[in-house]
């Protein structure tokens, strides 16, 4: 009989049969609203029946199969349509002449509501060849091939493939060739599981469909989590079901954990190293602090000192590998340098015309090659040697990035746009036209959304990809100073920018209002970094002349047990919901 949309039958099994139902292959089917069957339910509602199927569903997939039938004979529910169970049973026994006869009635059943069996019957005759292949049994194997795989006309292609498994030399290189599990449980429950997918519900349940609603769940509740940060397995079987997903301000960085002083002057620039062990801030003072980072205290400690830099350090760009550093300073600077960090040695220092001006600059991915250019038409190509290799005529540049292509190169220039260049092919497009003057930008790890820092109007989200704005963050007060913003957390989910109004501004990427506000510094934050690997770290610098570390709340982070790094004017944060 034919199941119907709610899956239930009497409470004592037997099933009520209408005047005007028929048999299919001997399986009663009804008149094709299942209305009587419904009312002969024992649960009443339509969600509730099928909470009931798909908690009987789970209890077999654990072995609990007594306590499942116990489950469905109280409700009167059943799990699947008869034919559908007697299916399932013929393929994980490997009953091949079997299956197509259920195929056929299942077929029967579900009349032209499926459009997949052609699917089904390719999946099992796959099975069935396979086996044949792995047992030995050649001449049945080219059997199915030429006389149940190729008739079907369907997947040409994976039928050709499937052909050459004939050469096989044995079972391991079938296995390997195939990407199969071989013959057995495992397999046939693989098989099993793409099969239940095009049938409909009421005739079978999806796999392991309790599971995947409640992974979905939490998945959701999640993403919807304003202040996720973790880096921790978020799956059903590390999480309670019990209550609901609910993370805390305390968990992001939202107070100081140290204050830095190493430098003199005004601290223009800094930034985490790729593995997050190493951060670099730039000053007016003319030098470069290293610092090593405690991804346990979430502290950083002095390493080295690079001088030298007589302009001052206004922009800092690791190489992929983290072993070198390239330093630009501000307008009138026609130096660029690059450290080897390790050592603390000089080694390339550009100078290729005093009258440049070399102020923002970027690795391509392979580390042996970088760009650089400044706002009086320097835009240049070099190796590690510091020969151009290439250059792009009249470009005046406020900032650079080189995308993960190894070839694309994105400048923002002084025509409040950012463009596209192609070094290679010589080729140049735009992509993002604001209406005012853009200071910086960055792009996120998808290499997919740009996040600029514009005069006036604070920090924008653009879509590289669709050429959008999709978000402008508010709160942030941006003039004329070069203010350098970064995305940060686990799946770059967080947004920071340093202010003029002396603070740090978080926000969540979906989300246009701060969700924190940080104080401490004294004059306005110009740069702020996200550790890349240690989540919970975020470095700012200010014109005051400090370095501030941020982390989580102290109940969430790790104490040294020698001596807090935090005086009195340690930094708090402000929520904002």
């Amino acid at each position: 009989m034919l199941q119907p949309t709610n899956g239930c039958l009497q409470h004592n099994g037997s099933v009520d049969q209408p005047s005007s139902s028929s048999t299919v292959n001997g399986t009663a089917t009804g008149n094709g609203d299942g209305q009587e069957q419904s009312n002969s339910c024992n649960i009443k509602g339509r969600s509730s029946q099928e909470i009931v199927r798909l908690i009987g569903q789970h209890l077999k997939l654990i072995g609990l199969n007594q306590t499942a039938e116990v489950l469905m004979q109280e409700s009167g529910c059943r799990l699947e349509h008869p034919a559908a169970t007697q299916f399932r049973h013929h393929v994980m026994d490997g009953e091949w002449h079997k299956v197509s006869a259920d195929l056929n009635e299942l077929q029967a059943l579900v009349g032209n509501s499926c459009q997949y069996f052609s699917d089904m019957k390719f999946l099992i005759c796959e099975q069935k060849y396979l086996e044949y292949l792995e047992d030995g049994k050649v001449l049945d194997a080219l059997h199915v091939l030429r006389n149940e795989l190729t008739p079907l006309q369907h997947n040409i292609d994976k039928v050709h493939i499937l052909s050459s498994y004939m050469m096989c030399s044995g079972r391991d290189e079938l296995m390997k060739r195939a990407n199969w599990e071989g013959k057995g449980h495992k397999s046939r429950t693989l098989l099993m599981d793409m099969i239940q997918q095009f049938l409909p519900p009421h005739i079978m349940l999806p796999p392991k469909r309790l599971h995947m609603l409640l992974t979905q769940a939490v998945e959701l509740q999640r993403n919807q989590c304003l202040f996720h940060n973790t880096t921790f397995d978020d799956s059903i079987e590390t999480v309670s079901l019990l209550t609901d997903h609910k993370c805390s301000l305390e968990q992001i960085p939202c107070e100081t954990v140290q204050i830095l002083t190493e430098h003199c002057d005004e601290v223009w620039f800094c930034r985490f190293s790729p593995n997050g062990k190493k951060l670099a801030t730039g000053s007016k003072d003319a030098s470069i602090i290293i610092y090593d980072v405690d991804p346990e205290t979430l502290t950083v400690e002095q390493s080295i000192t690079l001088d030298g830099h007589s302009y001052g350090v206004s922009y800092l760009s690791w190489s992929p590998d983290g072993e070198l550093l390239m330093a630009c300073g501000p307008e009138d600077c026609p130096d660029l340098w690059v450290w080897n960090v390790s050592t603390g040695v000089l080694r390339l220092k550009l100078s290729h015309s005093s009258d440049d001006s070399l102020t923002a600059c970027s690795w391509h991915k392979d580390g042996q090659k970088f760009v650089c250019g400044g706002i009086r038409g320097q835009f240049y190509q070099c190796d590690l040697e510091g020969s151009v290799l290439d250059s792009w005529e009249g470009v005046r540049v406020n900032c650079l990035w080189c995308r993960s292509d190894g070839k694309t190169v994105l400048a923002a220039d002084t025509r409040q746009r950012i463009r596209s260049y192609n070094f290679d092919e010589l080729s140049d497009q735009n992509l993002i036209q604001e209406d005012h003057p853009i200071m910086s930008f960055t792009v996120n790890k998808t290499d997919r959304l740009a996040l600029l820092n514009v005069v006036s109007q604070g920090v924008h989200l653009w879509d590289l990809q669709d050429k959008c704005l999709i978000r402008k963050f508010q709160g942030v007060t941006q003039g004329h100073f070069s203010i350098h913003s970064c995305f940060g957390g686990v799946n770059h989910d967080f947004i920071a920018s340093g202010s003029e109004d002396n603070k740090v501004y978080l926000w969540h990427i979906k989300h246009e209002l701060p969700i924190a506000t940080l104080t401490g510094h004294t004059r306005a934050v110009t740069c702020v970094s996200w550790n890349p690997v240690y989540h919970q770290m975020l470095a700012s610098v200010s014109d005051d002349c400090t370095v501030r570390i941020w982390g989580p709340a102290a109940k969430y982070r790790k104490q040294k047990s020698n001596k807090s790094d935090i005086n009195n004017d340690s930094g708090s944060p402000s929520k904002h919901m």
